[in-house]
């Protein structure tokens, strides 16, 4: 097993001398010493200067279509959202952030989605035959009054809006008793607002930041508003430190989760090198239970190669959605035993392989289909310029 009491570099034994690898390490540290004796003699680095707000302003209205309702107001908020969350609004940035939301509400904050109550009330059916209530109950639930006099019935049918959704779920939860036990106190309505970020992520995220805006009645309420979709949507899209060399790989993991890219692209190269299929989903361990998950058992196989432990790779793993995972030795010596293997750099980053699956998705999506709509709207904002 791997000595942990001894700092030293893990590379794969076959085809590479110790003697060749201590050459190398020489070599690098020889290189990295001339750098710094010739720095004095090199020209420096520019430096980018800040953007000034009004030219941000000009960039995010130049890229929102003129028959948006309050183009101004959408200007306002997003570069509050980059200063509040001291995020830089590079060119980069801002197109990134007015990507996704073009992509998931066409700059609607609060959009429109069809057939809404149809969907709900489909929810709720599903819902009732899971805990085996019957239908009668069910209708008569629906036939009671809610807070705002109407019956829970005829709010979901005249329901367009997720917040319209979500505000009946709540008085539901909270006032009738078949609400809570269909629910658990857990409103079905779990993504909103002009960026469609998670409800979930939202409050966690407001409890670890200080949110910049009064807030109404809760933070739920205010992931449907312009201001709190957009704040919570850029700290999701932009608020976590990746390696990425493509922004195409942050609009994956927004789909699909943080570094669900980078741990895709880990999972083939866990199982070029263990020669296990594994579905390429970004998920390294499994948290709905103690069963240990694919990927990890995949991992396992490589224990006596990588000289690692089943305890040292499952460590490693639950740091999966962090960017420490990259420090990790599993991380490093997976990608240098798969480097190997396959006589070339392998990627560090990939599109995930996940279908989405949503009550309002009618056709076949992935979300590659969606990182890659995402992309094309970045490149078109980029092109027009700062």
């Amino acid at each position: 097993m791997f000595d942990h009491s001894t700092a030293r570099t893990w590379i794969p034994t076959v085809g590479i001398s110790r003697a060749m690898h201590a050459c190398v390490l020489f070599a690098s540290a020889l290189a990295s010493v001339m750098v710094l004796l010739l720095g004095g003699c090199a020209k420096p680095e520019a430096v980018r200067p800040q953007r000034q707000p009004a030219e941000v302003r000009t960039q995010i209205l130049r890229n929102i279509p003129a028959p948006t309702e309050n183009r101004d107001g959408w200007a306002t908020d997003v570069y509050a959202a980059f200063v509040a969350l001291q995020i830089d609004a590079s060119v980069r940035n801002v197109c990134a952030a007015l990507a996704v939301a073009a992509q998931e509400s066409s700059f609607v904050a609060d959009p429109v989605v069809p057939g809404l109550g149809r969907i709900a009330r489909e929810e709720i059916d599903r819902r009732a035959e899971r805990h085996h209530i019957p239908q009668l109950l069910v209708k008569g639930a629906l036939l009671l009054k809610s807070p705002d006099g109407r019956t829970y019935g005829d709010r979901l049918d005249r329901a367009r809006t997720e917040r319209e959704l979500s505000l009946i779920f709540e008085d539901l939860i909270g006032s009738v008793p078949l609400g809570k036990q269909l629910f658990a106190d857990a409103n079905p309505v779990r993504t909103g607002g002009p960026m469609q970020v998670s409800i979930v992520f939202a409050e966690q995220y407001a409890k670890d930041h200080r949110y910049p805006y009064p807030v109404g009645n809760s933070i739920r309420d205010e992931v449907f508003t312009r201001r709190g979709g957009v704040y919570f949507g850029i700290a999701h899209l932009l608020g976590y430190p990746v390696s990425y060399d493509q922004m195409l790989f942050r609009f994956a993991d927004y789909n699909a989760g943080f570094y669900a890219s980078r741990n895709a692209a880990f999972q083939k190269a866990v199982s070029l090198t263990s020669g296990i299929p594994l579905a390429l989903d970004g998920d390294l361990i499994r948290y709905d239970d103690s069963e240990t998950g694919a990927t990890e058992r995949a991992a396992r196989t490589l224990g006596r190669r990588i000289e690692l432990s089943d305890s040292e790779i499952r460590r490693a793993l639950e740091q999966g959605e962090s960017i420490d995972f990259e420090s990790t030795e599993l991380y490093r010596r997976v990608f240098a035993l798969a480097d190997q293997t396959a006589r070339t750099q392998q990627p560090r980053a990939l599109l995930p392989s996940i279908a989405l699956e949503s009550p309002k998705i009618t056709r076949k999506l992935t979300t590659e289909w969606f990182a890659n709509r995402v992309e094309q709207r970045y490149r078109t904002c980029l092109n027009k310029g700062p």
